[in-house]
């Protein structure tokens, strides 16, 4: 009897070594991938962090991207400010330009003396201007020519073009101010008053007329009539 028992007792010892020593991989091979899963998954963790980063930093290089066009714009401006101001300079005094009563001209024409005691109140040969400075504004330098030559340099301001239905004519009316000076052995400078009308009889011819008040040693006062050509 103590045979048997044994045996079985053996036997059953035997049975539950095998079954622990087959039980034991199994388990080590799940710790294992239970590990290995643990750290895919902290990768993982880790990647949609770095992805989550990407965008940020990608937004910022963007950001970075759009504000150079910007400041080169800004500069290209600032740079191109001067050149566009010194141009609108240029184009406002332009020597010999067309005003809005009509081209410039030179011509000839005759003085009528009305007072005073200098060439300009007396009957003489002139030569007579107009030079367009501006759109509204000239200057018409004319030399009353005589014993003793009269120069007027007036400078005045031009009005527009204006029809006058009795005559079918356009006229454009200026006035303005200068200096007057009376050459000979006694030159002298004084004060001028000028004005008068244009009137443009082809795109090559204007007739002018005017009157001139110098204020040299005495009031001088002269009418002017003369007929320029343009250019």
């Amino acid at each position: 009897m103590n045979n048997i028992f044994w045996r079985h007792t053996s036997t059953l010892l035997a049975l539950t070594s095998v079954t622990l020593v087959g039980m034991m991989p199994v388990r080590a091979e799940n710790t294992t991938n239970t590990t290995i899963s643990s750290d895919n998954s902290d990768n993982v963790v880790q990647k949609q962090e770095n992805s989550s980063e990407t965008p940020g930093t990608t937004l910022t290089s963007a950001s970075a991207l759009l504000t150079a066009p910007t400041s080169q714009i800004e500069q290209t401006s600032t740079a191109t400010t001067p050149q566009t101001e010194s141009t609108q300079v240029a184009q406002v005094v332009s020597p010999g330009r067309t005003t809005r009563s009509g081209p410039s001209y030179i011509g000839v024409g005759g003085n009528i003396g009305l007072t005073g005691n200098t060439t300009l109140s007396e009957g003489a040969f002139t030569v007579i201007s107009k030079i367009g400075l501006t759109r509204n504004l000239s200057a018409r330098p004319a030399a009353v020519i005589g014993d003793n030559t009269v120069f007027l340099i007036p400078l005045t301001v031009d009005f527009p073009q204006e029809n006058l239905e009795v005559t079918q004519l356009n006229i454009a009316p200026y006035i303005g101010g200068g200096v007057a000076v009376s050459t000979g052995r006694d030159s002298t400078v004084g004060a001028l008053i000028s004005g008068g009308v244009d009137v443009p009889l082809s795109p090559q011819i204007t007739a002018t007329g005017g009157v001139n008040v110098s204020f040299i040693d005495e009031t001088d006062v002269g009418v002017l009539v003369g007929v320029g050509y343009n250019f």
